[in-house]
Order: C-alpha cells, then structure tokens, then sequence
C-alpha cells in the first residue's frame, strides 16, 4: 500500500490530540510491574511497542515474539533475566540484525543467565531468569541509551544494588534522565556523580500515574508550522515543562524558524513570526536523536542547508537512519555527506536532473521515516509514501490528524 499525500494551501489551523509519550509509557510499564503496583497506568500510549511490552508483561506463556519493538527488546532482556523461569525473545528480521551483546555482558556480570540462540551478539534470546547480585558495571555511554536504562531500572532489585560506569561520551542524556526522574517519582533514590550513577537495593513505590503527550510525535507538527504560511495550531496534551528531552525542539524550531509555543492549560499553541530565515541550520541530536529526520527534510523543503551532528545512533534504529536520509533525499536532488562519523549535512545545492516531481518515499519498516517525511506535501504538489501503516509504531492517528488540518490522503495499492 501505498498513502498520496497532498495538501492545497499552506494554512495549518485546527487542534490535534497527540499521542501519549511512548518514551514514557515503555519505561512505566516496566517500573509499574517491579513495584507490583495495583494501578493501572492512565493515558498509556497506543503505540505498537507499547502494546507489545504490555502483552509480554501480561502474557502467560514464556516465548515473545516483540517484532520491531527496539525498546521491549532491550527493556525485556533486563526485566525477564531476574524473573524467575525460562524465557525466549526474539523478534522481526531486523531486529535480528540489532546488536545486543552490551547489554547481554553487562547484566552476564550481574548473574543473568542468558544464551544466544543463533548469532552470537543478537536476538533471538533465551533467559533464564535469576536473582542478580550488584556490583560496578561499565558501560560505554556512546551506545543506545536505552540500554544503560534497561539496567538502571531493575538497579533497585538487584541484591546490594548497581552502580553503573559510563564511558567516553555520554549520548541521549535526557532519555536517561528521563528513566532516573520517573524511578524517583516511584520512590527510587539515586546519585549520580561525574560519569557513576550510584542505585542502591531498594523498593519501588507503587504510584497512580498518567502519561504526558509525546514530544517526538509533536515534532512532526512543529516541522508543518514551519512551512507553513499561516498557523494557529493547539497540540493537545503536550507540556513545554517536560521531562522529554525532545521538548528543547520548541526553542530550535522558535529561534530558527519563528515557531511560538504558547501554553494553555494542558495544551501548548503554535503561532508563526515572520524572522528571516538562518544561513545554515547547525544543530547537535546528540542527546535528541528521534527528532534529526524531521529537521533533516524540513531543511531540505526551506531550501536551507544544514549540518548535524550526535546521529551516531541512527545507523543502529529500525534500519540505518542516516543511510535512509540520503537515499531518500536524494530523490528531492539533494545530495547527503557525512562529514565524520556521526555527522550528516547538506550544502544547499539541488541537481534537478536527479530531483522527482512526486517523490516516493521508502520507509524500510521505519515509522519515523513516514512521520518525518509526510509534512513536505506542503511544499510538493504530493508525497507518496510507502508502507504507510508502519506509522502504527509510534503515532497511529497520524494519518487522521494530517486529514483534520486539510491534508488530502489517498491510498494506492502497488
């Protein structure tokens, strides 16, 4: 299937409910089982990983099968090695090309027993769930930082606690802040000096909790603003006072392109000032890495040239994200380099004997490349999108959104 996407102005008026932090839901989910909490979580996300976290977390057999769900791979590695029984997760092909031998050693340090059934490094995993004892890991902080926070929250279970070493450059910072400030609101205590995160054996405090709007979803709306003409838009749910590291967009988007963020009660409001628009957009995803695609087309529709860097990451999500970028951007005529490992930028040139009038975009199962990609029918007579569903990961109304603000979506079957 393929989703045509057009739009006959560029006004954006209108009020859109965005999804629930799948960020938030995910690592809930997982201190919401460690703390035996009677409560069900309110407003949990209905995203595709999110729904399956929960399954796995409520399922009565011991084999999963997570799919594309990076996240509930890496969460459920460390939750299921100190649950007792004998567990098998694995998921799709892709996610079978995933490195998880980091994660694997670090918790084989605290006891876990945990095999490789076929490639040695990667998924398929079988577990067999034990009592961890504590002690001194290290870890490079380059890597995923999902999983240093896989580690972090099962910390409090483990027997004399973790304390956890990170090394060289510490990448996502907030999304392990993130982990840290919810363990706290449900009774975690821990201290965090120079590059050791201390977490002593302790209990989680089963709490009532509602999860906030989804920063990373709203990116794609903030990017629409952008280039817009006319906007008037209410985010409904989001929160500029966030623990989502991805909120700090609001002052890129403000600074760079004149986007106003306004909040009102529960909702934030976009509004749009005339400023003029910046030479280069020079900007560092390090600790943001969710929102680099939505910036890197958004650049290329403003006809603006850009340079990014902290997307080491990126060649390790759903597919290699930076190698996504330039082959799909390449079908606009622009041409994508990576000036150094992690780096991504464009000069401002366009080669029209290489550009399409109706761009096809591949998504290769990742659903931010549809997310990101969509709001450039502001500027193309229309996108077409490939696999238009893979959206269902992390934002499903997506595409009934974009229709409420007076995009025109048709589906095509190939």
């Amino acid at each position: 299937m393929q989703h045509i996407i057009t739009k006959a102005d560029k006004t954006l008026i209108g009020e859109i409910t965005l999804p629930s932090s799948k960020s938030i839901s995910n690592r809930i989910l997982i201190i919401n089982a460690l703390s035996y909490s009677p409560f069900e979580i309110d407003n949990l996300s209905d995203s595709d990983d999110t729904i399956v976290l929960e399954k796995v977390l409520n399922s009565n057999t011991n084999h999963f099968d997570i799919g594309h769900a990076g996240t509930a791979m890496r969460f459920l590695t460390a939750f299921l090695s100190k649950i007792a029984g004998e567990w098998t997760l694995t998921g799709s092909e892709r996610m079978q090309q995933r490195p998880i031998g980091i994660l694997v050693d670090a918790l084989r340090k605290l006891g876990a027993s945990i095999e490789y059934t076929e490639k040695e490094g990667f998924p398929p995993l079988r577990i067999l769930g034990t009592s961890l004892k504590g002690g001194i890991i290290e870890l490079d902080g380059s890597i995923s930082s999902q999983y240093i926070s896989a580690l972090l929250m099962i910390a409090p279970t483990i027997l004399g606690g973790m304390t956890l070493r990170l090394l060289n450059q510490l990448t996502s910072k907030p999304y392990i802040d993130l982990t840290l400030q919810l363990m706290k609101q449900f009774g975690i205590q821990h201290t965090w000096n120079g590059n050791e995160i201390r977490i002593n054996e302790q209990r989680y405090q089963p709490l009532k909790f509602s999860v906030e709007a989804d920063w990373s979803g709203a990116s794609y709306w903030y990017a629409m603003a952008a280039l817009s003409d006319q906007c008037n838009l209410l985010l409904k749910g989001l929160r500029l006072q966030s623990l989502q590291g991805d909120s700090y967009q609001s002052e890129w988007f403000n600074s760079y392109f004149g986007i106003q963020s306004l909040q009102e009660g529960n909702h934030v409001r976009l509004t749009k000032i005339n400023i003029s628009e910046p030479k280069i957009v020079d900007l560092d995803f390090i600790e943001n890495p969710d929102i680099a695609q939505t910036f890197a087309v958004l650049a290329v529709c403003k006809k603006i040239p850009f340079h990014f860097k902290g997307l080491l990451t990126l060649k390790i999500k759903e597919t290699d994200r930076i190698l996504a970028l330039k082959d799909e951007l390449s079908k606009f005529g622009v041409t994508l380099t990576e000036p150094a490992k992690g780096e991504l930028a464009w000069d401002g040139a366009f080669d029209q004997d290489t550009a399409t009038n109706t761009p096809t975009i591949k998504t290769y199962h990742d659903h931010r490349m549809a997310l990101a990609f969509a709001p450039a029918a502001m500027t193309h007579s229309q996108i077409i999108i490939d696999d238009p569903l893979v959206i269902t990961k992390s934002y499903p109304q997506y595409w009934e959104d974009m229709k409420k603000v007076g995009f025109i979506i048709r589906e095509s079957n190939i």
